[in-house]
């Protein structure tokens, strides 16, 4: 289990947060062509709009999340997230972020 300071030291790692960065893009197209009556959807869009726009500093607001849903995990463990595992963690999250202005 990392440690609480390996933990927070992950936000400065540029090449997980670019992998979420994808992620995000990925998750941003998802929704685009989603149901109008997914749950969330008009906050969704707005959240994927703004992802496409700036998806680093999307991936920089989700990037907390997953890091400590997986707070359990090593270092070794997060960063080594295959690209599916790192995808579910980003779609997991993303209606926390999608409220709204």
């Amino acid at each position: 289990m990392a440690t609480y300071t390996e933990l927070f030291d992950l936000k400065g790692n540029s090449e997980f947060r670019n992998k979420i960065a994808v992620a995000v893009c990925v998750s941003a197209d998802a929704i685009r062509v989603e149901a109008a009556e997914t749950a969330n959807h008009a906050n969704r869009i707005i959240w994927a709009k703004q992802a496409f726009e700036n998806p680093v500093a999307a991936a920089d607001n989700v990037q907390t999340a997953i890091i400590i849903a997986n707070k359990t995990a090593t270092v070794e463990q997060i960063l080594g997230a295959l690209d599916a595992a790192i995808q579910t963690n980003v779609d997991a999250v993303i209606d926390i972020f999608a409220q709204g202005a």
